[in-house]
């Protein structure tokens, strides 16, 4: 599937409107006049401190929970994803014979593939499968207090 571009939108009383020259331009490009109605999927950009949060968490698991060693912060996010099924797509297929398979693959944590809020609610539901099932002494903002106070080697 292709990706489509993003042009970058601010609102104002009203109305969205090019958020810079570059979004003003590429709407120009694209042959789009005043008055045109146009269909729009709207998507809050993350901010890249949620994405420092995601690596936070995924090297806290990395150096301190053992199902989780060898693994790079990114791949311990991935199972932590996979695990919870959290931020996955779930797919069913039938096997004759056999019954259902059900799949779970972990989608994309990339900026432009998960909007900010939605990013926000998978790393709450990481760190609260965290607590569950690695430190149930622990609640999940606490998960999320340790991962963001984490001092992470060479920083």
């Amino acid at each position: 599937m292709s990706k489509r571009e993003r042009i970058l939108l601010r609102v104002e009383r009203g109305a969205l409107v090019p958020a810079d020259a570059h979004s003003q331009q590429r709407l120009r490009d694209k042959g789009y006049r005043v008055g045109d109605i146009l269909a729009a999927e709207l998507i809050k950009p993350r901010h890249p401190g949620f994405w420092r949060l995601a690596h936070r968490i995924g090297t806290l698991c990395v150096q301190n929970i053992d199902a989780f060693s060898g693994l790079s912060p990114h791949q311990a996010i991935k199972k932590l994803q996979f695990d919870a099924g959290a931020g996955c797509d779930i797919t069913e297929t039938e096997i004759p014979g056999l019954g259902v398979l059900v799949s779970r693959q972990p989608r994309s944590l990339a900026f432009e593939s998960m909007d900010q809020g939605e990013f926000f609610e998978l790393m709450k539901s990481l760190c609260r499968h965290i607590a569950e099932t690695y430190w149930p002494h622990l609640t999940p903002e606490q998960v999320q207090e340790m991962a963001e106070s984490f001092v992470e080697e060479g920083a």
